[in-house]
């Protein structure tokens, strides 16, 4: 089982295109500490070259291009079987309705993430062109599920809220944000998925066999984007677990020893994205490491 990053940003990409803060400054000007990022996503791969992706981001089309496992090799055949939502944020489903060209997929996503979308949205009747075009299978929590052949999935619950687009319309549920168990059925090799978290909680069972852990890097410091003069809203405000801090994820989640330990989903103002700040510093001695477009794991 592979695993690629086709996207490592949190939503707006890296830099962010109306953004001018220190970070987004020095990665359009060419710094060699910065690179550029894309929106967060994540494509596995069965040993038979079909692929399945984690979210489908603004970017998928540009992400696809530049990954010559996930591109068609005659026709329209195209090696991606599905795409799987772990909840309704615009920065990972507004790329589904770029995959609209009449090749069929199948979509797994919460009850609570697929009405969202499919019941509350028009634009998403693009993806119903012909009968079949999108097969959608209900993911439920705690279930495993087949998505390729030999790799399975299983969603467990995470803290988060209902998508911007839905607040005020819709009541929170527990299938609003999930994280996702990635098991090879063959070896039994494990990796979690958790990109978007506001807590730790939930995570002890996922990670019991795992050996790589994705998880929520969007910010270092609660206010960050108050510091920087960027917004009023805090990253739990934003149902995001910063970093740093003695609340935070680098210090919840402890050593995890034998797990290969990423952060994604990380926010153009992080100053985790500068590869000699002391925050990049100090997440890798204590053995993380922050996702870059174009990173693979084989588990």
């Amino acid at each position: 089982m592979r695993l690629r990053v086709l996207g490592s940003a949190a939503g707006g990409g890296f830099p962010q295109w109306n953004c001018a803060c220190p970070n987004c400054s020095a990665v359009r000007a060419g710094s060699s500490r910065f690179s550029a990022r894309t929106q967060d996503s994540i494509a596995v791969g069965a040993d038979d070259g079909s692929w399945v992706l984690l979210n489908a981001s603004p970017d998928v089309l540009h992400q696809i291009e530049r990954t010559p496992a996930l591109q068609p090799r005659e026709g329209r055949k195209t090696p991606i079987r599905a795409v799987v939502l772990t909840n309704g944020d615009l920065d990972h489903c507004l790329g589904l309705l770029m995959l609209r060209e009449s090749t069929p997929l199948v979509l797994y996503a919460t009850r609570t993430v697929y009405e969202g979308l499919w019941e509350t949205n028009v634009f998403f009747r693009t993806l119903e062109r012909f009968k079949g075009h999108v097969r959608y299978v209900p993911l439920e929590i705690g279930a495993r599920v087949s998505v390729l052949d030999g790799v399975s999935i299983e969603p467990f619950a995470l803290v988060g809220k209902v998508p911007k687009h839905l607040e005020g319309r819709s009541a929170s549920s527990a299938e609003d944000n999930v994280g996702l168990v990635v098991r090879d059925d063959r070896s039994g090799a494990t990796a979690v998925y958790a990109g978007a978290a506001a807590t730790t909680t939930g995570l002890d069972a996922a990670l019991s066999e795992a050996r790589a852990l994705f998880f929520d890097g969007t910010f270092w410091a609660s206010d960050e984007l108050v510091r920087l003069g960027l917004g009023t809203a805090r990253a739990e405000d934003m149902a995001h677990l910063p970093i740093g801090g003695q609340g935070g994820s680098l210090a919840a989640l402890g050593a995890l020893p034998g797990v290969r330990k990423v952060f994604t989903h990380v926010n153009n103002t992080n100053p985790i994205l500068d590869s000699e700040s002391p925050e990049r510093t100090e997440i890798e001695r204590a053995g993380w490491e922050v996702a870059t477009d174009g990173m693979e794991l084989v588990l």
